[in-house]
């Protein structure tokens, strides 16, 4: 796990080593064990090194391959690496580490080599005897992977500020994204904040020859080139319980020590139950824990350790730990969100544990139907056949209390203005924080909601997979990529903590998506899940109420974090995009305890201008 940065000039400019050291700078806290360059002529490459697998300086990069022809820099881990090595028989490898079979079998077989690799990366490839360049991202879309280019050069780089920090790029701001941002808590790729700053998408490949840049995808979540088999309960169970352990073993491969994040749901208790059958040593787990019980799971997850005998961390926080590590916090956002504090939380406590690596539950309710969503949706689709005549009078109805009764124009009441009963029209209306009307309300963006909608809609072939399947595809591709990976990525990395989510196994995930529905439902949370593991979890874990890993904001916003938010809304409230005195009535509203007023449509617009303040306005 670790930092990438590169600059390619399409002319005969010479790559500028301040340009990159700026770059390299300011990635310094995902690679603290090491900082490497390569600057031939116009190109460029910079690494800053989180040392996990092959601990020796022979594993730094870049990485010149062995003829000499081939430069890589490498983030993230490729965990099939060793079996790998049959596809380069008789080759005499340098490193015990994953980046050599990287470049070296890239080098070999070009991009068809992406077909073989099994794990979470972003890397970079300079091919010297043709001047081209490939930028590639893992499938899953764990990795980030950010890129500029005009007419005269490529910038690229793990993080957006890296990109910011060279210099070379005007900081104007994109304002559909920003309404995608406050609509959704996150930005949607293929875009930024920033005009002209792009995200590479999940499972694609950019070849960049003589200024030319052509963009591939190598793997898309709709088209499986494996055959797989759903023809019995039994068998599907049987699949999904190898494709789990085998997921984990791959993410416990590993030079240095290994944890787990341990809420005390069935996703992590999952996640440790299968890392404690495959270690001979204890598993260490982590929980955070709150004053406020109604938001405390650490009796949930003392009761997973008891049962699989890890070594527990208890790690309580009170709200004045939160207003300590908040502007730290704040501070690892490479791209704000909604979200995401608590995962700088509970990963800057691992690291203080001494601990480099981390697995993560995250993943298990969008991949095995967790969310209320799922089981929502079905309700309203089976209405489709009516929709047509019953949307005129949908219509009017949300038109009603979207003018006379704006706080009550939620989710639900927003669908009955939906086109259809496609999942395409339904998620992006649920996954919406702030809705338009209210966007329209508190800003003066121009935004359209289309940036979501188009995205589910275009996916090919998604309309052939089972219902269920539709939801998670939309929520693996937006949702999950945008917000939950990018939080996870950006806030332990911030602490150079590298996280593992075998849940986004991409093998994992192919099988579960043909999983016909009927083997989904059931009368607990997750059955199909449930049922694979059925020897593994507590009882006790899977009939509990789900209640998810969240702080306690609503109360914290009106008390500990009041000045704080009220000093941001009132900056964001002068800038020319903003509806200052809406805002600021808002707020007074939330306040004073309007319950129709939810803490996050707020909380969007203070982390939104800490941002600005520290990486737009500088």
């Amino acid at each position: 796990m670790c930092g990438i940065a590169g600059i390619l000039h399409f002319d005969s400019t010479n790559c500028s080593s301040e340009h990159l050291t700026k770059m390299a700078n300011a990635i310094a806290h995902r690679g603290p064990n090491a900082e490497g360059f390569f600057l031939e002529g116009p190109l460029g490459l910079a690494h800053r090194r989180l040392s996990v697998i092959d601990l020796s300086t022979a594993a730094n990069q870049p990485f010149i391959t062995t003829i000499g022809n081939q430069v890589n820099v490498f983030n993230g881990e490729v965990y099939n690496f060793r079996e790998l090595h049959s596809l380069l028989p008789g080759f005499n490898f340098k490193t015990s580490g994953d980046t050599e079979v990287v470049a070296e079998l890239f080098a070999s077989l070009g991009t068809s080599s992406l077909e073989h690799f099994k794990g979470m990366f972003a890397f970079a490839q300079w091919d010297k005897t043709t001047s081209t360049l490939y930028l590639v991202r893992d499938r899953m879309g764990v990795k980030p992977l950010y890129y500029y280019a005009d007419d005269s050069k490529l910038v690229f780089s793990s993080e957006l500020r890296s990109i910011l920090a060279s210099g070379l790029v005007s900081k104007e701001l994109d304002s559909q994204a920003i309404y995608d941002y406050l609509r959704y808590q996150s930005v949607q790729e293929p875009a930024t904040l920033i005009k002209g700053i792009r995200q590479l998408s999940p499972g694609h490949c950019i070849k960049v020859h003589q200024g030319i840049l052509t963009i591939q995808p190598y793997w898309s979540i709709t088209q499986s080139t494996e055959q797989y088999d759903y023809s019995s309960e039994a068998i599907i169970k049987k699949q999904v319980r190898e494709k789990l352990e085998a997921a984990v073993r791959r993410r416990l491969v590993s030079d240095v020590s290994i944890g787990a994040f341990l809420s005390g749901g069935i996703d992590s208790s999952a996640v440790v139950g299968l890392m404690a059958s495959q270690l001979k040593t204890p598993v260490s787990t982590f929980n955070i824990s709150f004053a406020e019980e109604d938001f405390d799971e650490s009796i949930h997850a003392e009761r997973v350790s008891r049962r699989f005998n890890t070594l527990h961390h208890r790690i309580v926080l009170p709200p004045s730990t939160l207003l300590e590590e908040l502007e730290h916090a704040l501070d690892a956002m490479d791209s704000p969100t909604g979200d995401g504090i608590n995962t700088y939380v509970v990963s800057q406590a691992v690291k203080k544990e001494g601990l480099t690596v981390a697995l993560s539950g995250v993943g298990g309710d969008e991949l095995f139907a967790g969310y209320p969503f799922f089981w929502n949706y079905l309700k309203w689709n089976r209405f489709k056949n009516m929709w047509p005549l019953m949307r005129p009078f949908g219509r009017l109805a949300a038109k009603y209390l979207s003018k006379n009764h704006p706080h009550l124009y939620n989710a639900s009441s927003q669908l009955l203005n939906a086109r259809d009963t496609s999942v395409a029209s339904f998620y992006p209306i649920t996954r919406g924080i702030l809705s338009s009307n209210q966007l329209d309300m508190l800003t003066h963006l121009s935004g359209t909601d289309e940036t979501l909608v188009n995205k589910v809609w275009n996916q090919e072939h998604f309309t052939e997979f089972p219902v269920l399947s539709q939801i998670s595809m939309a929520d693996l591709t937006n949702y999950t990529t945008n917000t939950l990976l990018k939080d996870t990525d950006q806030m332990s990395m911030a602490v150079a903590l590298e996280v593992r989510e075998p849940f986004f196994d991409h093998s994992l995930v192919e099988y579960v998506l043909g999983v016909p529905d009927q083997y989904k439902m059931g009368h607990s949370p997750k059955s199909l899940l449930v049922s694979s593991l059925s020897d593994l979890l507590p009882k006790e874990i899977v009939h509990r109420k789900k209640q998810g890993f969240t702080f306690p904001w609503s109360i914290w916003m009106r008390n500990e974090l009041k000045l704080f938010c009220e000093e941001k809304l009132k900056k964001i409230s002068n800038r020319s995009f903003i509806n200052g005195p809406k805002l600021m009535d808002y707020w007074k509203e939330f306040l004073q305890g309007n319950s129709g007023i939810r803490w996050m449509e707020l909380w969007l617009f203070v982390v939104l201008e800490y941002w600005l303040e520290k990486n737009v306005d500088g």
